[in-house]
């Protein structure tokens, strides 16, 4: 089979799309053939090295297919069975062998590339939504990278909980992206800025709480635009990783909360797992959650969609097909 593998860190040029053996499912993991793959910056920054893995490794964390073996200890997945899973390595690939226990089957009315496009990002907006920081009516939440792919689901979730929305986009075409997922205001950080703009709409005070995807560039005036007591959800690092802060700021900021979580903390055990990942599926096939697929790329140009996921240029989703 065909993978992109990488055996050293570094830049695009380090992914390599190679000839692989088929890989042999364990007792309890089942052989799936990949449909879809998933592009995010989970994936960047273990090429980049900033998050640690023994090398080579082939990368990718999510993807959709059709379970083609089990293993002898599986009693719940058979072959022929449509299914996701996020979280476990090895989905820039024709095939992975997963541990059944990561593995979610499809609810009828969801194909495989809306699966592969909604399990990591959509997962993780919901935790956001739901758990980091529970939206509830009244809320108001500032959303960065707002047409990305997990901001056009956080704004949608964000919304169904009666919040309101901001969201920081490049441009006016993501712009019109993000207010379509249902954002109130919208604030193009490029020529604005988004701290005075946040004060501006709140009148002086601030929203509750802050989803930042960006940090290093971002961080410092998504602090300042929060409310007493607000708290900043730091949830990815497109911009390089935020620096250390000294507790005492939070303080003399207004009592403020600062936390850096991550998906496998929120899906932590399969009933965790089946919930989360049941809800996002579940609003997906009822038409209540919209998935936007920006980009598809076949699978050995991975370097051009994780340069065009890196510089900005989607909005959305950005799938690899085998």
């Amino acid at each position: 089979m065909k993978a992109i593998r990488i055996h050293e860190n570094g830049g695009p040029e380090v992914l390599r799309y190679e000839e692989v053996p088929i890989p042999a499912p364990g007792p309890a993991e089942a052989l799936v053939k990949i449909q879809a793959s998933g592009v995010n910056f989970i994936d960047i920054y273990f090429r980049q090295g900033l998050y640690k893995a023994a090398l080579p490794i082939t990368l990718g964390q999510e993807a959709a297919g059709v379970v083609e073996k089990v293993g002898a200890e599986i009693k719940d997945l058979a072959p022929g069975d449509r299914v996701a899973y996020a979280g476990t390595p090895g989905a820039y690939a024709q095939y992975a062998a997963v541990p059944a226990a990561r593995l979610v089957k499809l609810p009828a009315g969801i194909d495989s590339r809306n699966a592969a496009a909604v399990m990591l990002q959509g997962m993780t907006a919901h935790y956001l939504a739901t758990a980091t920081f529970p939206l509830e009516p009244g809320h108001t939440a500032l959303v960065h990278a707002a047409a990305g792919g997990v901001g056009l689901l956080l704004i949608q979730i964000a919304k169904m909980r009666g919040a309101r929305v901001f969201g920081t986009v490049s441009t006016e075409e993501k712009a019109a992206l993000a207010r379509r997922a249902g954002a109130d205001e919208v604030i193009l950080y490029a020529s604005q800025d988004f701290e005075a703009e946040v004060r501006r709409l709140t009148s002086g005070v601030g929203v509750d709480v802050v989803y930042d995807s960006v940090a290093l560039t971002t961080w410092e005036k998504s602090l300042r635009s929060l409310r007493q007591r607000g708290m900043l959800v730091l949830y990815g690092n497109s911009s390089g990783p935020a620096p250390a802060i000294d507790p005492l700021r939070l303080s003399q900021q207004g009592s403020l909360f600062l936390t850096r979580p991550k998906l496998g903390d929120y899906v932590a055990t399969r009933q965790e797992l089946l919930q989360r990942a049941g809800e996002v599926l579940d609003w997906v096939a009822a038409g209540r959650l919209h998935v936007h697929i920006g980009e598809t790329f076949p699978l050995q140009d991975a370097a051009q969609a994780q340069e065009a996921l890196a510089g900005r240029r989607t909005a959305g989703k950005v799938l690899l097909i085998p």
